[in-house]
């Protein structure tokens, strides 16, 4: 077994926890021995496990030990992933028991990926670094997500889509097929992707479209 660590103790954290229980009750792979986190309380507890430091605390280790970032926000985990410069540290892909790979063999998953419970995924698909499938994402054939996205629970990614870096999509929202959407845009929930977005944008509706563009 294996060391591993979760940056990140809220609602989040407090459920990748869960979810490396359920890999272990499969075949023992990790030790979790605790959590990093800049805002609560070196020395306290979450879930009968301490929290360790802060996520500069990280840099300073000293032996080999598996990361999750275990954050919602797209440009936070990127953000934390950027600070982290200690060689030592590695980022493994957890992947639920109750996840469905159809066809594990074309579909590529980079480091530091999280696919919760109940995802589908079906055939040649790409999963960029460090992206989040929460509870009950689809993913159809062909899709290519970028580095730090977030995909909340029950999003549904159809076929031959290009999602871009540090995209978020809302719970229960949907890209249909063939659609592209530009870096750095955020989709609200519900909403449904029936064209191109472009990048660094918010956009929310039946068919979604931009409301603002970010800075």
């Amino acid at each position: 077994m294996k060391d591993i660590v979760i940056v990140g103790a809220g609602g989040l954290g407090r459920e990748i926890l869960g979810l490396i229980q359920s890999i272990n009750k499969k075949e023992d792979r990790w030790r979790v021995k605790g959590f990093y986190d800049d805002t609560e309380e070196r020395g306290s507890y979450i879930h009968h496990l301490p929290v360790l430091g802060t996520v500069e605390d990280l840099n300073s280790r000293k032996e080999t030990l598996d990361v999750v970032i275990a954050i919602g926000d797209s440009n936070t985990r990127k953000w934390i992933y950027e600070r982290l410069n200690n060689r030592l540290l590695t980022f493994p892909s957890l992947i639920s028991p109750n996840a469905n790979l159809l066809d594990q063999e074309s579909i590529s998953i980079e480091e530091g990926v999280i696919c919760c419970a109940g995802c589908i995924l079906t055939c040649d698909i790409t999963v960029g670094a460090f992206s989040l499938l929460n509870l009950a994402c689809t993913v159809g054939h062909d899709a290519k997500i970028g580095p730090f996205g977030s995909f909340m629970p029950s999003v549904n990614i159809s076929g031959e889509t290009r999602i871009g870096a540090q995209v978020y999509m809302g719970t229960n929202s949907t890209i249909i097929n063939q659609v592209t959407i530009g870096n750095n845009t955020t989709v609200g929930a519900g909403a449904i992707v029936t064209k191109d977005l472009p990048a660094n944008c918010v956009a929310i509706g039946c068919p979604a479209q931009p409301i603002r563009f970010k800075l």
